[in-house]
């Protein structure tokens, strides 16, 4: 099967490509790939390290990884790379044992080692996976004195009493997942509370789904017998009685059926997570209509407001519900959705706590308050902050958008289901030591939280979002929005805040237009290139403004670096057209320094259209307590009053540079963003966005002829708006992307797709798109393409002895011959059998050296018959696309022992189009004493 260049691997086919670059010999001759220890392979530059092999078996061919220890089931997607390139993201096994990506067999070149990532945290090594080239700050910095009191306390309990119980209702069938999907809550609510109460639903992330007697966990949907689901849905039951407490109706929602099949989905889960949220939401619509249809846990609360509602989710879950805030207002298109009927409800306001975002694809008119754990070591990028930066520019910018980074808070300890001490299955600390105590992270350490004081700060400040979002009390704002205020019910937690959006104008966003003078420089937030990167490669730490995507590589996202060795030496910053600051109270700027800092001090000055310029006072941030495993580069607000520029006659409304002195002996510093801000929260405005969906449509190749197609792409909504489209390019090597304004009902997508018929047997192969809204836009399916179907059959594999009986020392030989050749390489498994007649060839029988290479370190120990290796390693072969042939050997040792013929008995296994084993008839090898 050939196709032509527009063609490309998928993810999973670039993890074959690079396989056959780790694991492919020179042409003509086969290899083998071993299992567990190091082992150098033939003609490549370099070796698979210790826990991965390539197997095959009844689940296909495939690039396995085994870690030392279990990796519990988490809400970060785990990632095979090699070197930077991403290879494809593998399915887990049910019990965190393994991981296994599936191969393609499609030739790609060279490549860099092995590793495995989850939300940019090194999975496969103890060491950090950047080298400390530089240190951000000696040792910690000193704890900030508190900050000053918020006069409302949202975490004070309100007057009612709560009620709580559970439903359970039929299980739901969702597209593209098997098993079905249970539809179980548990609901909180006050009692004796006047009218109709809003409504507030949790929806937990991807933990595990099963537990035994015995202790284990599993990822298993549905659970095994003698199995029981994991209550992770009742792990936010503090928060919820808060909220009834204070008149709020609360819903905490199951979804281990989601969590059990949501690897087999290309956006992680997500439109799954939000079908689920809405049909709860559709229920709780019918029994606001009919109060007397609906379950006694219902009724024993006061009736819901659906006009009112606020949707938390946690880990995906907070994916989860931002598309079902986006589902809400643009709805998905049918094929993908799970949830039917109009939609009854309104959402007021998002609360995402240690969320994803694999998309990248915030909703920007939804009021949000991103929760970002300081020692989270599941989505340890904290990638959640680009549910705010990513609304910049993308809708009306009434909504308000928070961040909360909550020092010393892991991920799981928000949901006591998943906290020790307090869960029903087991549960542990997400945060993992290295070799050596974290310094910020470690249990010990003052600056981490207890699991009681955390969780007591999720529900003080997810109570502080209900009462901003829905309730519409503006002075529990400052909390949230930068201001600098702290909530006592969050007891010795420290959280800080900014924001972007609400009552703020923008006024400076980093960008290609934006003219730096010496001393500072628009840098790029992903960039492998060093003179472009905001963080160089080596940096102790990560930033969460600065979390990846699809791409090594991403155009539109900026910011502005600054670095000085001296005290006074101005940086202006000139955006590409003129801001204004006309009506607003102050500037705030979102300014990054380097962790464990101290002390770094800006001069901030504007610049008005006509040359008059006006300092408008000075201003000091402090790094957050890092280490190399947090993602602790991340930016406080701070503010400057503009009573300076309009003493001094500025025009505020036409400014054209800001300027930033360092007043600081050295330092380094990153300027997010600045806007004009003025207090209060403003009605938010909908806008009519255009909606993207990226489709994909699988083709056969056909027997001949040329066939062109493309890739679905669905526009739906109102308005036009612009996205960024990236098509990788056919080697996987480079993505190249443009801006399309897209209409709904337009075809401005169009990425089409050449496919050429024959009738030799190859690979799948896929063409991969995706977007990411710019302006005026939201994306629902950010991922898609068209993928080419082999409709070929596998030639026939066949073994031809060239040197079946030999005596002891010298090599049994085989040509592996196909019966024609294929348009990629064939990959198979030469499996040892148990003999029917005489002695059978043992490990001391065989090359040590050889033996060692293929079944890993001590494999010649004890001695053992060969087809007892069977799953302790792997030999296997390899036909090149376009060969006919290849030879393997087994290199037999000579012993000086007297004794009699010996043989192996073994069979070639091949791989099918679906990845399906195809074994072949036994054959034998005898070896004499010399």
């Amino acid at each position: 099967m050939r196709k032509t260049t527009l063609i490309r691997v998928t993810r999973g086919a670039t993890a074959a490509a690079a396989v056959l670059a780790l694991a492919a010999g020179a042409a003509g001759t086969a290899h083998a790939a071993p299992a567990g220890a190091p082992a150098a392979l033939r003609g490549t530059d370099t070796a698979l390290p210790e826990g991965w092999r390539i197997t095959g078996d009844a689940a296909g061919r495939a690039l396995v990884w085994t870690p030392a220890a279990r990796v519990p089931m988490g809400d970060a997607r785990v990632e095979f790379y090699a070197g930077d390139r991403l290879l494809g993201r593998p399915q887990p096994a049910a019990d965190g044992r393994s991981f296994r990506l599936r191969l393609d067999g499609v030739e790609l070149g060279g490549t860099t080692g092995l590793k495995v990532l989850a939300g940019g945290r090194r999975l496969d090594a103890a060491a950090p996976d950047r080298a400390p080239q530089s240190r951000p700050g000696t040792g910690l910095a000193q704890p900030e004195a508190p900050l000053p009191a918020n006069p409302v306390d949202p975490g004070k309990k309100g007057p009612y009493r709560t009620t709580s119980g559970e439903y359970a209702l039929k299980s739901v069938k969702l597209p593209g997942f098997p098993a079905a999907v249970e539809m179980q809550a548990v609901v909180v609510g006050p009692q004796g509370a006047p009218g109709k109460r809003p409504l507030a639903l949790f929806l937990h992330g991807r933990h595990g789904t099963c537990y035994t007697a015995a202790g284990e966990t599993t990822g298993d949907w549905p659970c095994k017998p003698g199995a029981k689901p994991i209550p992770s849905h009742r792990g936010y039951l503090r928060a919820q009685q808060l909220l009834a407490s204070q008149g709020y109706v609360t819903v905490s929602i199951s979804a281990n059926g989601i969590n059990g099949q949501d690897w087999q989905a290309e956006d992680g889960g997500a439109q799954a997570r939000s079908s689920l949220v809405r049909q709860h939401l559709a229920r709780w619509a019918d029994w606001a209509a009919h109060r007397t249809d609906a379950p006694a846990a219902v009724r024993a609360t006061a009736p819901a407001d659906l006009s009112r509602v606020m949707l938390v989710g946690h880990s995906r879950g907070g994916e989860g519900v931002n598309r079902a805030a986006m589902d809400s207002l643009y709805p998905a298109p049918a094929a993908q959705d799970g949830a039917k009927g109009p939609v009854r409800w309104k959402i007021r306001g998002n609360v995402l706590i240690g969320p994803t975002i694999f998309g990248q694809n915030p909703v920007a008119d939804v009021p949000s308050m991103t929760v970002l754990p300081g020692c989270d070591g599941d989505v340890s990028d904290l990638q959640g902050e680009i549910y705010t930066d990513g609304t910049r520019g993308t809708g009306t910018g009434t909504a308000l958008h928070s961040s909360v980074y909550v020092v010393g808070a892991n991920h799981n300890f928000f949901n006591s289901e998943w906290t020790p001490g307090q869960s029903a299955a087991p549960s542990e600390d997400d945060f993992w030591d290295g070799e050596k105590p974290d310094p910020v992270c470690a249990k010990t350490r003052k600056t981490r939280l207890k699991a009681t004081d955390q969780q007591a700060a999720g529900a003080t400040y997810i109570a502080a979002a209900a009462r901003l979002f829905v309730a519409g009390d503006d002075a529990v704002r400052p909390l949230l929005d930068g201001t600098g205020r702290r909530a006592p019910s969050a007891g010795p937690a420290r959280v800080l805040s900014h924001a972007v959006g609400g009552n703020r104008t923008p006024a400076v966003l980093p960008g290609p237009g934006t003219a730096v003078t010496a001393g500072g420089r628009v840098c790029a937030q992903v960039d492998p290139d060093p003179a472009r990167a905001c963080l160089p490669r080596g940096t102790v730490g990560t930033s969460p403004h600065f979390a990846g995507w699809e791409t090594e590589k991403e155009p539109g996202r900026d910011a502005l670096a600054l670095k000085w060795t001296a005290p006074g030496r101005k940086v202006a910053v000139r955006p590409a057209a003129p801001f204004s600051l006309a009506g607003a109270k102050a500037l705030a700027l979102r300014v990054i320094v380097p962790p464990n800092t101290t002390g770094t001090t800006l001069d901030v000055a504007v610049t008005d259209a006509a040359g008059r310029r006006a300092t408008l006072d000075r201003v000091r941030v402090d790094g957050l307590p890092g280490s190399d495993r947090t993602a602790s580069f991340w930016g406080r607000e701070v503010r400057v009053p503009l009573t300076a520029a309009t003493r001094a006659g500025l025009d505020l409304g036409h400014l054209k540079s800001l300027d930033l002195t360092p007043r600081s002996r050295t330092g380094q510093a990153w300027l997010m963003d600045a806007w004009g801000w003025r207090p209060g929260t403003p009605a938010v405005r909908t806008a009519d966005l255009a909606r993207v969906d990226i489709g994909r449509l699988s083709v056969k190749e056909g027997d001949s002829g040329t066939r062109t197609y493309t890739v679905p792409v669905r526009i739906s909504g109102h308005g036009s708006g612009q996205v960024r489209v990236f098509v990788p390019s056919p080697d996987g090597r480079a993505t190249p992307s443009r801006i399309v304004t897209v209409h709904p009902g337009g075809h401005e997508i169009n990425v089409p797709v050449t496919v050429k018929g024959n009738k030799r047997f190859g690979g799948n192969l896929n063409q991969d798109v995706f977007v990411k809204a710019v302006k005026g836009t939201v994306v629902g399916a950010h991922r898609g393409g068209v993928t080419a179907l082999n409709d070929d059959p596998m030639p026939v594999v066949k073994a031809v002895p060239v040197a079946d009986k030999v005596t002891e020392g010298k090599a049994l030989t085989w040509k592996i011959t196909l019966s024609a050749a294929a348009d990629t390489d064939l990959y198979g498994e030469f499996a040892f059998l148990p003999v029917t007649r005489g002695a059978e060839l043992s490990t001391a029988d065989v090359d040590k050296k050889w033996l060692e290479e293929n079944y890993g370190p001590g494999s010649a120990s004890p001695t053992r018959p060969l087809h007892e290796l069977a799953g302790k390693g792997y030999l296997g072969w390899t036909v090149q696309a376009g060969k006919t042939s290849t030879v393997l050997t087994v290199p037999t040792a000579t012993d000086r022992l007297t004794e009699p013929a010996e043989s192996l008995r073994a069979r070639l296994v091949g791989y099918d189009a679906n990845w399906q084993p195809v074994p072949g008839k036994p054959f034998t090898g005898t070896v004499k004493a010399s």
